[in-house]
């Protein structure tokens, strides 16, 4: 045994039997057997033994004191009047398809002009592509149509017959397309013609009692053809330059002026046309100024006695041309009649009276029953 070592081995046993007696003494300090477990002494109470420290041996440790961990921070409030949010870019605008996009690559592009040197046609016209070869039917098939003042064509290459109408004016001709982008001009040699009508110097007629039909010129009557048809006064109609035949009429009897009439390409021509004639409406009365007779049919002839007009009722109104007529007025199987001139432009009320008896040996003379 070494000297010195037995005396700390001695002391240190000691030391560490001391608390499992004092876990084993009984409440009491009999030396009966405890009933239950005895009191606890934690590490952390022994006191350190110098001795124990110095010889190396291990003592027990206090818990080690932990930090305590950060908890995340919960968002801030979206509420509030110092919400400030990332600006959100507006939507981009969508781009307008350019007209090099929408227009086929090789494309046979039409524009017109009025007359050859004349300013472009912006609008209004008809464009016709046909085929120069006939159908079945014996007509050319319509290959494309467009409308307004420029018209693009996506055909196949080939020879094409166009058509481009401008009102009552147009152009034919016959266009070899290569397939390859053209841009070809088409003039409209064309102008306006502007109808009116007047029954005298100071009386113009209206669209609701005259109209128009203009024809082609030809040197017989038969060959004209019809152009325009029931065309109201103060209207503009386009038709190719050249002379035409124009029919006013007024009234739907016999009232008829004609007039031959030029068109000049690029210009609006304005005709006046004379109607020598008047309206007049008739009434069967046994008095003058009297009240006029219902049930009344009426006929008008010319002094040669040919046929004019007919018409039925108490107040009937015609437009006659300037001229003399016979009226003749049927009532009740009496017939009466009387001489009239129309002088134009002179419209009047013309009365029928009941002495006006064809058969003057009529019993019934001036009844008018």
């Amino acid at each position: 045994m070494r000297p010195g070592f037995g005396t700390a081995s001695f002391a240190l046993s000691i030391l560490f039997l001391q608390p499992a007696l004092a876990q084993q003494a009984p409440p009491g300090g009999g030396g009966h057997e405890p009933e239950g477990p005895g009191a606890y002494a934690s590490p952390s109470a022994i006191p350190k033994d110098p001795a124990a420290v110095d010889l190396g041996i291990p003592t027990s440790r206090g818990l080690k004191k932990l930090e305590p961990i950060a908890l995340p921070q919960p968002p801030p409030s979206l509420q509030g009047s110092d919400l400030k949010l990332p600006a959100i870019p507006a939507f981009a605008p969508q781009p307008q398809p350019s007209l090099n996009i929408t227009r086929p690559p090789n494309a046979l592009t039409l524009h017109a002009t009025l007359g050859k040197d004349g300013p472009s046609i912006p609008s209004d016209l008809v464009w016709r592509l046909f085929s120069p070869d006939p159908a079945a039917d014996g007509k050319l098939p319509v290959i494309a149509v467009a409308k307004g003042g420029e018209a693009v064509f996506d055909v196949p290459p080939g020879p094409y017959i166009l058509h481009v109408g401008f009102g009552r004016a147009g152009v034919t001709k016959r266009i070899d397309f290569s397939g390859r982008e053209t841009r070809e001009t088409v003039a409209i040699d064309a102008g306006g013609l502007r109808l009116s009508a007047k029954a005298s110097a100071d009386a113009v007629l209206t669209k609701d009692k005259v109209h128009f039909d203009i024809f082609s010129e030809a040197t017989d009557e038969h060959d004209r053809r019809l152009v325009a048809s029931e065309v109201e006064p103060g209207v503009v109609i386009r038709l190719n330059s050249g002379n035409y035949h124009v029919v006013s009429r007024y009234g739907d009897v016999n009232a008829v002026s004609r007039a031959e009439v030029r068109v000049e390409s690029g210009r609006i021509t304005d005709a006046v046309m004379t109607q020598r004639a008047a309206q007049l409406t008739m009434k069967l009365v046994r008095e003058h100024g009297g009240e006029a007779l219902a049930d009344t049919a009426w006929s008008i002839t010319s002094m040669q006695g040919d046929l004019i007009s007919e018409s039925v009722g108490a107040f009937p109104s015609m437009v006659l041309a300037e001229g003399d007529y016979v009226i003749v007025a049927r009532n009740k199987d009496r017939l009466f009649q009387r001489q009239f001139a129309v002088k134009s432009g002179v419209d009047s009320d013309v009365e029928v009276l009941t002495s006006d008896l064809v058969d003057p040996n009529s019993p019934d003379i001036g009844t008018g029953d």
